[in-house]
């Protein structure tokens, strides 16, 4: 009988790839990521899993990889992930329904992909989200400023992980950041198109949602203006169970807006004084850890379940408990080398810490780019209620340390 292969388009860096493959296996399946770059995730061989060089952004040499394994291999399901190109997932729906597996609807991912439109198609289905403009140029871009207001959120209608993204709050920012989204500095995957929106303020939920189930609603912050780099995340937020309600109904009024309801969705929301405001809607699991931190919480293991629905098989979404957990980003605070970090396995050792990952090694060049590359790593604690959860985490963040060199400032 001919092994049940599990396809994994592309990968992810930071934990979630290396999870979907001990899920996989978990559930008796092979895995095989089929990447431009096999090399770039250090799980598929720290797992000793299959991995075949293909052109992921060729739907076509995906299609004749995924007919070849089929002669060796049953095919019981496709997915995909990558921290920088939400635009694999359309693709996964595409081979989905080619080879007539189970999997998200491509139209639906495509429309999400692109900020401008998502914003269209939510503000069509009654969910509110911030004034917003579409820009193709400077000039565009500052017209579009004075008709919403200063300050600004500006950034490429294409593209995740707060990579672009900035808040303007005065000519001369939104002067700088036109130029730098323009001016050849930042990597476009398609012809420059820009979102120009209203900056909602508010405090930041997230929804984290499997197929039409909100599983739960999260807290986030950021770290310092201008850029959005998630610093702390803690689920589930402390709502009272009307806010709870009406977040989870907004998340609800989303799928259905942009015909979402199939696999994961990940949702954020500022909760102004207009009540919450739709910041993004991304067509995927939360990166690395946020699945972790739901199954620390509730016990339920999304990574296995999205593999479950992916294969056919029933999920189940029924929580085995009720804790709190919380992650906190690890950011550096300049630019330099990384030339040690201290107390990662004595936080680690500590009660109620789930995990305490670094992403850089010492001696790294340390380089800020204002997203979520700034990260050099993340600690996870959970307990039974939110005031120990922060205590765990404060204690293992009081514990951890880092040394960065600064740059030598060239002489004049």
């Amino acid at each position: 009988m001919a092994k049940r292969a599990f396809i994994l388009v592309e990968g992810h860096l930071r934990g979630n790839g290396l999870r979907y493959v001990q899920a996989a296996k978990r559930l008796g399946l092979h895995p095989i990521t089929l990447s431009a770059n096999p090399g770039q995730y250090d799980y598929v061989a720290a797992e000793g899993s299959e991995a075949i060089r293909v052109d992921t952004a060729d739907l076509d040499a995906l299609v004749r990889e995924c007919t070849l394994l089929s002669a060796t291999y049953d095919l019981a399901g496709i997915t995909g992930f990558t921290e920088v190109d939400e635009s694999i997932y359309a693709t996964v729906g595409k081979l989905c329904r080619h080879f007539d597996l189970p999997g998200p609807d491509p139209a639906s991912i495509e429309r999400c992909c692109d900020k401008f439109i998502q914003r269209q198609f939510l503000a069509q289905g009654g969910v509110s989200v911030p004034a917003y403009r579409l820009a193709t140029n400077a000039t565009d871009v500052e017209s579009s400023a004075v008709e919403i207001g200063l300050p600004v959120i500006v950034k490429p209608a294409v593209g995740s992980g707060s990579m672009g993204v900035r808040l303007c709050r005065n000519a001369d920012e939104l002067a700088e950041h036109t130029t730098y989204l323009l001016g050849g500095k930042h990597v476009w995957r398609s012809s420059p198109r820009i979102v120009v929106e209203e900056f909602a303020e508010g405090p930041l939920y997230y929804a984290e949602i499997m197929g039409n189930e909100v599983i739960g609603i999260g807290f986030a912050s950021f770290g310092c203006p201008p850029h959005f780099v998630f610093r702390e995340a803690t689920f589930p937020a402390q709502l009272d169970a009307d806010e709870r309600a009406h977040l989870t109904e907004v998340s609800l009024s989303c799928l259905r807006a942009l015909g979402l309801g199939w696999g994961p969705t990940y949702i954020e929301f500022r909760w102004t004084e207009r009540g919450p405001v739709i910041i993004e809607v991304n067509p995927r699991l939360a990166g690395a850890p946020g699945p972790h931190m739901v199954q620390l919480a509730y016990g339920i293991d999304l990574i296995t379940q999205h593999v479950k629905l992916a294969v056919g098989d029933e999920s189940d979404f029924r929580k085995k408990h009720s804790h709190t957990a919380a992650t906190r980003y690890l950011l550096p605070d300049c630019d330099g080398t990384l030339d040690w970090f201290d107390g990662q396995n004595r936080a680690a050792s500590m009660s109620g810490v789930a995990e305490v990952k670094l992403y850089v090694e010492p001696k790294t060049p340390i380089v800020r780019k204002g997203d979520y590359r700034d990260w050099i790593g993340h600690v996870v604690v959970a307990s039974p209620t939110p005031t120990q959860t922060e205590a765990i985490l404060q204690r293992a963040i009081d514990s951890v340390d880092w040394s960065i060199t600064p740059f030598s400032k060239p002489k004049e």
